[in-house]
């Protein structure tokens, strides 16, 4: 039988038309200089102010943005009448204090990616949120890319059937002098907090629930970090083999095998220069071809996302809500658990 295919188009709106929120910055490293040259670049949203414990960092990068408003405390940020929403890109370990401190003086936020270093912090932001009725939200910003929609559209058709199979992989190559951070405990280094984060929540929108079963192995840098690390994912109608390293560059693709179906999510998974649709007896094929392809043309639209919840009084994203956040640390907080300590033997845990 001939199956003819169609790819939905993206129903994602240009970030610019996004109502403009007055934006502060907790932390000007180096993801949040993408995050401002994206606003700049891309959006109506407004910098107003930034924050960092190095008050000559804040001023270099306010003088970069055109920022009027430079603190050398996140309290001083977070109590400024000028700042609508609070994008925290702190070190990971400081996502939760830094969060709290934005949200107990009436600030949204959007907090990057891991939301904290574990669920049981992720849940206390999650709280204070609901309990001040302030919209919180990850900054995973491959949810709200043009592509994300269309993969969202082909789910949600049942275009691939039912999904039975999720192959991803995201590595990177870090020398531990020059990126110091990824492989100190002490600052949530390693590979499963800044790389394995991506390819769980990715799992978790294909799936569209979080895994019944979570097996990983792997091993650990001499500091203690997690270094090579796969996971098997059983979720109810099948299971995914995601892996991440902070050793090499990996082809950074994905594939999804449905009953009907397959997807093919060209490299880099999380903004995909293309996608394909392939019927599983190959009757019929279609692909779409993306520009977002970088972190500066994409960011854009996770904090336009951010700017059209807060406007129409929303709390969160639909899509990418809290309690899927949460399960999200919970499911990495289990690989974690299973990777043995420097020095332990595989076969001997």
């Amino acid at each position: 039988m001939t199956t003819t295919l169609q790819l939905p188009a993206s129903r994602v709106q240009d970030p610019n038309s996004a109502p403009p929120l007055r934006w502060g910055i907790m932390g000007p490293g180096r993801i949040a200089t993408d995050f401002a040259s994206s606003l700049k670049q891309h959006t109506q949203q407004q910098l107003t102010a930034v924050a960092s414990r190095n008050h000559a960092r804040a001023e270099d990068f306010a003088e970069q943005f055109g920022i009027g408003l430079t603190f050398d405390s996140y309290q001083a940020l977070a109590a400024s009448p000028d700042v609508d929403v609070v994008y925290i890109a702190t070190p990971h370990p400081f996502h939760a204090e830094c969060a709290r401190i934005a949200l107990e003086h009436g600030k949204h936020v959007l907090i990057e990616k891991p939301f904290a270093v574990n669920a049981e912090e992720a849940q206390s932001i999650v709280e204070l949120a609901r309990e001040r009725n302030l919209f919180a939200m990850e900054a995973m910003w491959a949810r709200f890319t043009p592509a994300a929609d269309v993969i969202r559209q082909i789910l949600a058709n049942g275009l691939l059937g039912e999904v039975q199979h999720v192959r991803a992989d995201l590595g990177e190559h870090f020398d531990p002098v020059r990126n110091a951070r990824l492989f100190d405990p002490a600052l949530g280094g390693g590979s499963l907090l800044d790389l394995g984060v991506y390819l769980i929540a990715y799992d978790a929108f294909l799936f569209g629930e979080p895994p019944l079963e979570v097996a990983a192995v792997g091993n650990r840098t001499d500091s203690g970090v997690s270094a090579d690390v796969a996971m098997t994912l059983t979720h109810r109608t099948g299971t995914s083999q995601l892996f991440t390293t902070l050793d090499v560059r990996t082809p950074t693709a994905a594939f999804v095998k449905g009953s009907t179906a397959m997807l093919e999510i060209h490299t880099p998974f999380y903004a995909p220069t293309a996608i394909s649709l392939r019927a599983n007896d190959a009757s019929s094929e279609v692909r779409q071809d993306f520009s977002v392809q970088s972190q500066v043309d994409g960011l854009c639209f996770e904090a336009a996302e951010v700017a059209r919840c807060i406007t129409a009084g929303l709390t969160e994203s639909p899509h990418h809500t809290l309690d899927g956040t949460v399960e999200t640390l919970r499911v990495l907080d289990r690989a974690e658990s299973l990777i043995p300590a420097v020095g332990v033997a595989l076969n001997s845990v």
